[in-house]
């Protein structure tokens, strides 16, 4: 007995995508622990995913991925556009360490934040506030670089007038030779950024879901709701907003390198994302799963070793 024997008639009968194949979710979920390095026939070849054995290595090894793009492209003399996520939040800490270290300039560094807490006009909420992504940017990474930090012009931030920009300013960037990178993690929907599977609903083709660069005061998927409040807002589902500004796949795909990162454990062996990381990595390409895509792309993706499970019953 378990969820597909009993979902027809249940609550959650209409709850989740319509697109999603929960028979392949189970199936993707079902591989032993050992084979989750094993590539795939859809992954790009400059693809790879990294086993972190605990939250320190994870988050210095993603810290120093960052501070190594931002330190390569300096020495190039090429300019970096970075689309930048709140979460996970530990690898700033160090992207900071490194590049303090090494005295590197973040100058030619232009940061896209991919999303936002928003209303339904997409109005944010204030810079400074402590719930604001803004604000966290501010205090993990801008701030700390101190005088070698991203000039403030150079700052992007997922406002209602900004974020439709985003597109332009990022062709423009890449049009005088910026290399493109996205840092993000992987939500409990399968999310990048705030784009959400139920969005794939809206759309004739896959190409035309691939156009979408942004959407303004975007509808949340209640399990998206629940994650941000077990792991932003210490189980306070009432802090949480329903709705945020967010990228789309139209830029996120246009990477030319990603820095991927899942760390969502929770404790007494209890975890909230192996599932969705063994559907980004097994599922195929699917816009039903926005994750999946972004093994078709080069770069990397940390994860903690106990995320590879084994994803089964267990009673503590």
């Amino acid at each position: 007995m378990n969820f597909i024997d009993t979902i027809r008639g249940s609550l959650l009968e209409d709850f989740y995508p319509k697109g999603w194949n929960f028979e392949k979710i189970d199936a993707c979920c079902s591989n032993p622990p050992e084979t989750i390095l094993e590539r795939q026939a859809f992954w790009n070849d400059d693809f790879k995913p990294i086993e972190c054995g605990n939250i320190n290595d994870f988050n210095m090894m993603m810290g120093h991925e960052i501070a190594r793009e931002i330190k390569t492209t300096g020495e190039e003399g090429r300019q970096l556009a970075i689309i930048l996520p709140v979460g996970p939040m530990g690898m700033y800490r160090w992207a900071v360490y490194f590049l303090k270290e090494w005295n590197i300039s973040a100058s030619h560094v232009h940061g896209f934040n991919m999303d936002e807490w928003s209303d339904g006009d997409g109005n944010t909420l204030e810079p400074d506030d402590p719930g604001a992504f803004q604000n966290a940017m501010g205090e993990a990474f801008y701030g700390p670089l101190g005088e070698l930090t991203v000039p403030l012009k150079q700052r992007h931030f997922a406002t209602r007038e900004n974020l439709p920009i985003y597109a332009e300013e990022i062709a423009s960037l890449k049009k005088e030779g910026a290399k493109l990178v996205t840092v993000f993690g992987i939500g409990r929907m399968c999310h990048i950024a705030f784009w959400e599977p139920q969005f794939a609903g809206e759309f004739d083709s896959l190409e035309e879901w691939k156009k979408q660069t942004h959407r303004i005061g975007a509808l949340l998927h209640p399990l998206t709701i629940e994650q941000n409040a077990i792991t932003s807002f210490k189980s306070r589902t009432t802090l949480v907003p329903c709705r945020a500004n967010t990228i789309g796949p139209g830029l996120f795909l246009q990477s030319d390198k990603i820095i991927g990162g899942c760390d969502g454990t929770l404790g007494r062996g209890m975890q909230w994302q192996g599932m969705s990381l063994w559907m980004t990595l097994r599922y195929g390409p699917d816009m039903w799963i926005p994750s999946t895509f972004m093994p078709t792309l080069p770069g990397k993706l940390f994860f903690l070793k106990e995320l590879a499970g084994p994803l089964e019953a267990e009673c503590n």
